[in-house]
């Protein structure tokens, strides 16, 4: 087991970087080929192609393909953390595998509640396969006493989940970085624009109004990029750690009704 998911995390540390290099890599060809194709030069300042969206974008300077691979990066870790998620349900609702669970204890069925385990799989199947073996090999040691059993249950229960926890809250971590990253690159889009658009008014004479129309149009751009952005990792970072607060909570749902019953049973 312990290969296995050292093996997984392994792979999932690959998939960070790979999906990190693709979009940095995607995000820079959209920008430099098909963003830059939607523009045009007018008296040597670069506009959008009449109201297209895409040279509007484009307009937005060299932080938008960074605020673009924030976006593909979220949304890849999205659809990883989901998959990953789902697997780690199991094949049947955890309601019901830990309803069949309880039920298998209650009839003093302890290799059919392991059969349950194995039959689900997932994090919460693997966790409750762990201290059910375990609640057999302490049932059966005469030099233990009932607290010791007890807590040697309670151990393996923490043990076993901490072993889980790391693969599901994986890449949770960039999600969370890139909620409060993208904002800061947006201000930084925004306060470059403005820059650039109160440059356009200091200039003698009468102010440049292309330069201006450029300026706050990158200031806004990148707002927009940025809001939206961070918006939808803080969406996604909840979202995924409350299901993994589900799954915890289940897990603390068997480990108990597992300890009451060596309770209730006397041994």
């Amino acid at each position: 087991m312990g290969n296995t998911k050292s093996s997984k995390s392994n792979l999932n540390s690959v998939f960070a970087l790979v999906l990190i290099a693709a979009a940095v890599l995607v995000a820079n060809t959209i920008f430099y080929t098909i963003m830059q194709g939607h523009t045009t030069v007018v008296n040597g300042v670069r506009e959008p192609l009449h109201d297209d969206i895409l040279g509007k974008m484009y307009m937005g300077g060299f932080i938008v393909p960074f605020l673009m691979s924030f976006f593909m990066i979220v949304i890849g870790v999205a659809i990883e953390r989901g998959i990953a998620l789902l697997s780690a349900n199991g094949k049947k609702s955890l309601s019901t595998f830990v309803a069949s669970v309880k039920a298998k204890l209650s009839a003093n069925d302890i290799d059919g509640a392991i059969a349950e385990c194995n039959e689900q799989g997932g994090s919460v199947g693997n966790v409750t396969y762990e201290v059910l073996n375990r609640y057999k090999a302490v049932a059966g040691d005469t030099g233990l006493s009932k607290d010791k059993k007890l807590d040697a249950l309670q151990k393996e229960v923490e043990e076993a989940t901490m072993l889980e926890l790391p693969a599901l809250e994986k890449n949770l971590t960039i999600v969370a970085t890139l909620a409060s990253v993208s904002t800061l690159f947006a201000l930084l889009g925004t306060v470059i624009g403005m820059i650039k658009a109160f440059s356009a008014l200091a200039t003698t004479g009468s102010p440049d109004p292309a330069a201006l129309s450029n300026g706050i149009s990158e200031a806004l751009i990148n707002t927009a990029l940025g809001i939206f952005t961070s918006a939808l990792a803080i969406v996604a970072y909840n979202f995924f750690t409350s299901k993994v607060d589900d799954l915890t909570h289940k897990i603390d749902e068997v480990g108990f009704a597992v300890r009451q019953h060596f309770i209730a049973t006397g041994r």
